[in-house]
């Protein structure tokens, strides 16, 4: 799949990669192709680097695209905006758990819950949805043990958002890698992935290896 073809109607798909990998520009190149685009922004504007940041992301919008900020109440906003929207771009998932942790300490809520009603809103979404994230499980194990219920958290949110999903893309030096095909169901994508092989002539017998190029070197 590559950005200049249109994300499929309704279809969800979930953008990862590390930090500077390119995955917010692909995301945007992706909801570009839909006429009506509703960008959900996570951050908070809690000191002058996130402002700026903030406010670079807003420049490399279109200016026709819908800006809601959600912070915190994520569910409700994809649902909300899925009836008025084509297209859906969360950016991104990493700040949102990052959000959560925080308003935890003065609530008992389990994480998994706010988990379940993202991925309950993503499945009632009438839009197609593009959601960011970062894949933080590839490096050193936190210091902290709040690091580490960080990357569990974020762990799981990715996981359930990818089953879900009909396309998953892991963004790679501004490489786009195709790890999910939206023309594979769940099970037969698991399957199909199970028991993947290099054929004699060098290429996946799924196609999931496939890669395409991109130019995006932002975050």
């Amino acid at each position: 799949m590559s950005p200049g073809t249109e994300t499929p109607k309704k279809n969800v798909t979930l953008v990862l990669g590390g930090a500077q990998s390119g995955k917010s520009h692909y995301a945007r190149q992706l909801a570009s192709h839909f006429e009506s685009v509703t960008f959900i922004a996570t951050a908070r504007r809690t000191d002058a680097e996130m402002r700026k940041k903030i406010a670079q992301h807003r420049r490399e919008r279109p200016i026709a695209w819908r800006t809601i900020e959600a912070p915190l109440d994520l569910h409700k906003t994809i649902r909300s905006e899925s009836r008025k929207a084509d297209v859906i771009l969360v950016d991104c998932l990493t700040v949102y758990v990052a959000n959560v942790m925080r308003a935890r300490k003065k609530s008992k809520r389990y994480p998994k819950e706010y988990i379940e009603a993202v991925c309950d809103a993503i499945r009632a979404s009438e839009a197609a949805v593009v959601a960011v994230s970062n894949e933080v499980g590839s490096g050193v194990v936190p210091a902290y043990r709040s690091g580490r219920i960080y990357r569990d958290f974020l762990g799981q949110m990715n996981q359930k958002i990818a089953q879900i999903a009909g396309t998953v893309i892991l963004m790679v030096a501004g490489v786009p890698v195709i790890l999910k095909d939206s023309g594979i169901s769940q099970h037969e994508g698991d399957a199909s992935l199970a028991g993947s092989a290099t054929n004699r002539s060098g290429e996946s017998t799924n196609g999931v290896r496939k890669r395409h190029s991109s130019d995006g070197l932002n975050s």
